[in-house]
């Protein structure tokens, strides 16, 4: 069969989950195969991530207006790629980080060259009549056989991904009720994918039922459709947590376990070096105090999973709370990481934590998103394929999870739209994998 190229790019303004302006492309192969992708948006977003561009015209969306990328797309990017190759991802996707020469993609903006990168893989599964899994498993098959023997101990895939899933939200993602962000549940004693989204389920409306027993708000959602009470302090988030597992007949630590998204960057004072409770306790801490606190909460809680228990740019601390708590529980770098290889890289040297969050809009194509799902594999960091806040009905994540084996997606909770497709893409891939379906544990 004749490699279908790329025939043309069409973009357009489209609207996430927050009713901001995103960036929507179709890529049109030359067999006529068309394929879509929409670009994410972060509300908690680090420094270190590659630039979104917007138009920052106040009369147009409040400024947030996406234009200027959308007419990237047509006047410099489609021309440029025009009758390339679709199955040579790597190669299109080095000519949109050549066509844009910036470190951080702000000419074009990493929401135009992601849109279109994606839209590409999407195209070029369409022109092989094929899910879009399928593709994206088959480059990273592609990836694996480029190590040679060091890529054996690498799973090859399709795997289905553990959900870690948004019960209450906080920080950024609900309006600063709580100081950390979020507290998620993770359905370890599920026997498969079906099966751990039913337990997901159980417990997201058994947190509901205790949130209204105790006169709490139990109605109100935060971005990721965790609920967004008010409460006297983080810690009783985790307690609510732990009861509603107990109300579903759940172990705690064996059935069901705690993940948590501190998202400390934004609470991070680096004039002081101190992290500043002002939403709960109005207390400003040191890192040392932080790692202690964290590790009280893992001692006394089923934590298994800590997410940006630190600030991104504190790499002493960093190094000092995967020496307490990197032999007990995964500790994920988001902002720490940003999804770039170099910072991976970085990390992997100081001894900084021992998981990745991967967000493909953080780095900005589909290949350098790869090339950190490897790095970190490689290294023996535990990858976790992540939405963002400002999500759209795009389902590309839950595909990317299952063709790289990373084994865990941590997509939001289960009340938007948004969030459902992903989780219910998730089923799609169940079903059509059948007997192969194999469900990551990491227990």
């Amino acid at each position: 069969m004749a490699t279908a190229t790329l025939r043309g790019l069409k973009a357009r303004q489209v609207l996430d989950s927050r009713g901001r302006p995103t960036v929507e492309v179709d890529a049109i192969a030359s067999t006529g195969a068309v394929g879509r992708a929409i670009v994410p948006s972060g509300a908690s977003t680090g420094r270190h991530e590659a630039l979104e561009l917007r138009d920052g015209d106040p009369k147009h969306y409040g400024g947030l207006g996406v234009r200027k990328a959308v007419g990237h797309v047509a006047a410099t990017i489609a021309p440029a790629l025009a009758g390339m190759g679709l199955d040579d991802q790597a190669a299109i996707d080095a000519r949109l980080l050549e066509l844009d020469g910036t470190p951080n993609k702000g000419r074009l903006g990493a929401n135009a060259l992601l849109g279109v990168s994606l839209a590409v893989s999407h195209a070029a599964a369409a022109a092989r009549g094929e899910e879009p899994y399928v593709h994206l498993n088959r480059l990273w098959r592609g990836r694996l056989a480029a190590l040679g023997p060091d890529a054996a101990a690498i799973d090859a895939g399709p795997t289905m991904p553990l959900p870690m899933v948004n019960m209450i939200s906080g920080g950024l993602h609900a309006g600063g009720n709580l100081d950390i962000q979020d507290v998620l549940v993770m359905p370890i004693g599920a026997k498969d994918y079906s099966h751990a989204l039913e337990m997901i389920v159980a417990m997201y409306r058994a947190v509901g039922a205790v949130l209204a027993e105790r006169g709490l708000e139990s109605v109100l959602v935060g971005d990721e459709g965790g609920y967004g009470p008010k409460l006297r302090d983080n810690e009783q988030a985790l307690e609510i947590v732990v009861d509603a597992m107990v109300a579903c007949g759940f172990e705690p630590g064996r059935d069901a376990a705690i993940a948590l998204d501190i998202a400390s960057t934004h609470f991070f004072d680096p004039a002081r070096s101190s992290y500043s409770f002002a939403n709960t306790k109005g207390a400003s801490i040191s890192s040392d105090a932080m790692i202690e606190m964290l590790s009280s909460w893992v001692e006394r809680y089923p934590v298994i999973s800590i997410e940006d228990g630190l600030a991104e740019d504190d790499w002493a601390g960093w190094t000092k709370l995967t020496q307490a708590l990197g032999g007990k529980v995964q500790l994920i770098g988001d902002d720490l990481f940003a999804t770039q290889s170099a910072r991976l890289a970085k990390g992997i040297e100081a001894k900084a934590g021992n998981a990745i969050l991967i967000k493909v809009n953080q780095v900005g194509t589909l290949s350098e998103t790869l090339d950190a799902l490897l790095l970190a594999r490689r290294n023996g960091y535990r990858p976790v394929v992540s939405a963002r806040s400002g999500e759209t009905e795009d389902a590309t994540i839950a595909d990317l999870a299952v063709a790289t084996a990373a084994g865990q997606i941590k997509i939001g909770s289960v009340a938007r739209s948004e969030r459902l497709a992903k989780y219910n893409r998730l089923l799609r891939i169940e079903e059509a994998l059948g007997e192969a379906a194999r469900f990551a544990k990491i227990r």
